[in-house]
């Protein structure tokens, strides 16, 4: 395909167009542009003297234009995940792979770049960038010998294989499994808004009545509600076996069993931290990151259970005991927690989550997170008929203070068959200097709520909209940099134990009087939520606490453990192990979570699931400042723009924190924010 008919080599304008890309376009333009990579590395190493224009600047415009080539289609092949697009990817994966680690280890590349490393006149983002530069290098075995390089490069092939599978087989698993209800007596207990999704899931398919799926929406709305607990125990059966040997009970393929694929990618992880002179893959892995070392991390994490685990055990006696006041089981079921939750907190707030959604319509809620950017960061959002890739997908443009353009976001809300479960920020293009000017940052919001239906828009759940800020929080910090150096420019750069800070701190503003008092309006009449539903929201923010807490640290101790061994090691006994030490609900035997924890096994979480707690802290403390000078207040809002967001992965994450809250942060922060400080000291 010549260049000129491949819209991934030119996307003709600053935007992706994305009603031109196809599937067939994705492999040519990676070749071409790794063809043109290699060629460009050639001339840099052959120079006799690097500097930043000739050597860095360079490799970033190399860098970007690959990244602008693959990530449009990396992205479709989540969100439109076809036969065709699922081909084109795979196939590009293993040349991109073995590209990365060919430029990872090439000496004469890392040479150069520390040649310019050693120069004077170097500003602190382009010293951090190098800083960041050589370590990875290092990491990908630049030092090695020709054998044990040999070795690395087919791990890393290998990893790459074995990460893509477990994710499609997960996808697979999901999208297979339905459940045909035609008794509407089966429906007792789900609200109005779940049956109509579920209505019209059937209606797509040419059914009568309704159907249900795996698909987050669908699953959640049949275990919070639904009063037929055969029921609600087969669809968490269903859920809680997809890609495993147990899974054929449920309905699903066992050929997409993903626990041969987890072994082996344990594997090859201790191999290669072995190979880079790692004790284990948990050092490997913590080497990029604000944590410094596998031991503080589990220290960390067993601290904060042992202040997480009381709450958590008082909280469920109590729901154990109102379960059984209104004639539920004697012991509770996972399958149980969720629907006699809901129940609990609806008579102790007054409130229930179906009442509130017609308040968190998702108009209304997104003119909230836009307006609550523009008054602490100075940003605004204009919506724009930009080329997108469903006709569900919204463009907007980003303008500062002073009206000029500074990036372009998408938001792909609903949750869709072919689409990737989960939530998600994903980045098209970084900041940088380039010689037409700057480019600007894209980034991609990918949610999965319930699409709207019989004319109403699509209402969100009050948890809906908390994730919409989230991954909002991760976008702001990628479209409002100030660093025009790509590597270090948005998240990129930024330790994995401090990115989620923007996302978890972004959270805040979904629970807060001020901010909801502004746009949590009926999408009918207009009117503002009741006051004492606000309270009542705020109050249920520690509900549970305990135990969501204790969950997070269960998934993260796990993963850190996983990882913080070299031997081979059973994954299910070890999950187990950790489960009698923390949690306070034990699965049945046959759960098998972690063949669809996908943040480790496919996402970049590996020995990292920590960083949620970790960050956690982080977002917390940060928060506190607004609260002490108003939650919209515009020179804190400042600071942390200009401490947090604008400066990327530039800095090191710690300093940058001390600049904004002038200290270190405290994880009493987190504690008072949970109502867990108190339980904690009792």
């Amino acid at each position: 395909m010549a260049d000129a008919q491949n819209p991934l080599l030119d996307w003709q304008g600053p935007t992706p167009p994305w009603d031109a890309i196809q599937p067939q376009h994705l492999e040519p333009a990676v070749d071409q542009v790794i063809a043109d990579n290699r060629a460009l590395i050639e001339q840099v190493t052959a120079q006799t003297t690097h500097d930043w224009d000739n050597t860095v600047r360079a490799m970033e415009a190399a860098d970007n234009r690959l990244h602008k080539a693959f990530q449009p289609g990396s992205h479709l092949h989540s969100v439109c995940n076809t036969s065709e697009w699922r081909a084109a990817y795979e196939a590009c994966l293993p040349k991109l792979t073995a590209y990365s680690s060919e430029v990872g280890q090439n000496a004469a590349l890392f040479a150069a770049y520390r040649a310019v490393s050693q120069q004077d006149g170097l500003d602190q983002a382009q010293r951090q960038l190098l800083d960041h530069a050589l370590r990875d290098f290092k990491l990908s075995g630049v030092a090695l010998q020709d054998t044990a390089k040999q070795r690395y490069r087919e791990i890393q092939l290998r990893l790459a294989e074995l990460t893509n599978h477990f994710e499609r087989n997960l996808l697979d698993a999901t999208d297979a499994w339905q459940h045909h209800v035609s008794d509407e007596a089966e429906l007792a207990g789900l609200p109005d808004s779940a049956r109509r999704m579920a209505a019209g899931k059937a209606r797509e398919k040419n059914l009568e009545g309704w159907l249900f799926g795996l698909d987050f929406p669908s699953f959640d709305a049949v275990i919070t509600y639904a009063d037929n607990r055969d029921w609600r125990e087969t669809v968490y059966r269903a859920y809680s076996t997809r890609a495993s040997d147990q899974g054929e009970a449920a309905g699903h393929d066992p050929s997409k069993d993903n626990a041969p694929l987890m072994r082996e990618i344990l594997a090859l992880r201790a191999e290669e931290a072995e190979l880079l002179s790692f004790a284990n893959y948990a050092e490997l892995s913590l080497a990029s990151k604000m944590a410094e070392s596998p031991a503080q991390v589990e220290s960390f994490l067993l601290d904060m259970a042992a202040k997480a685990r009381p709450a958590a055990q008082r909280e469920l006696a109590r729901l154990s005991a109102f379960a059984q006041e209104l004639g539920g089981p004697s012991e509770l079921q996972p399958w149980d927690i969720a629907y006699y939750s809901e129940k609990l907190k609806t008579r102790l707030f007054g409130l229930e989550d179906e009442a509130l959604k017609p308040y968190f319509a998702l108009p209304n809620v997104l003119e909230g997170m836009f307006s609550a950017a523009q008054k602490l960061f100075r940003v605004s959002f204009q919506e724009q008929d930009l080329a997108v890739w469903h006709p569900h997908v919204r463009a907007f443009e980003v303008r500062n203070e002073a009206g000029e353009l500074i990036a372009w976001f998408y938001l792909d809300p609903y949750a869709r068959e072919q689409k990737r479960g989960g939530a998600w920020m994903n980045d098209m293009a970084g900041r940088m200097r380039t010689s037409d000017g700057t480019q600007l940052p894209i980034a991609t919001l990918t949610c999965n709520s319930a699409p709207p239906s019989d004319g109403r828009p699509a209402l969100l759940t009050h948890d809906d909209a908390v994730t919409l800020f989230h991954e909002f929080g991760h976008g702001l910090q990628h479209m409002l940099t100030q660093v025009d150096h790509l590597g270090v420019a948005g998240i990129n750069g930024v330790p994995w134990d401090a990115v989620e800070l923007p996302s978890q701190f972004m959270e805040n503003w979904c629970w807060e009087a001020e901010s909801l008092r502004e746009f949590a309006h009926h999408y009918e009449t207009g009117e503002p939520i009741p006051v004492d539903w606000i309270d009542q929201i705020r109050a249920s923010r520690t509900f549970h606490a305990g135990l969501g807490a204790i969950r997070q640290i269960e998934f993260a101790l796990f993963d850190l453990r996983l990882h913080n061994r070299r031997d081979e090691v059973d994954v299910q006994a070890l999950l187990q192990s950790v489960r009698e030490q923390v949690a306070v609900l034990q699965p049945p035997a046959w759960n098998r979570f972690a063949n669809s924890f996908s943040h480790i096994f496919a996402g970049g979480y590996a020995a990292g699931y920590y960083s949620y707690k970790w960050a956690e802290v982080l977002a917390a403390d940060a928060f506190e400042a607004f609260r002490e000078n108003g939650i919209f207040d515009p020179a804190t809002g400042l600071r942390f723009r200009q401490c947090i967001l604008e400066t990327g992965g530039s800095e090191d994450a710690m300093a940058l924190f001390k600049r904004f809250r002038g200290r270190e942060p405290s994880v009493d922060a987190l504690l008072r924010q949970d109502g867990l400080l108190e339980a904690s000291a009792s």
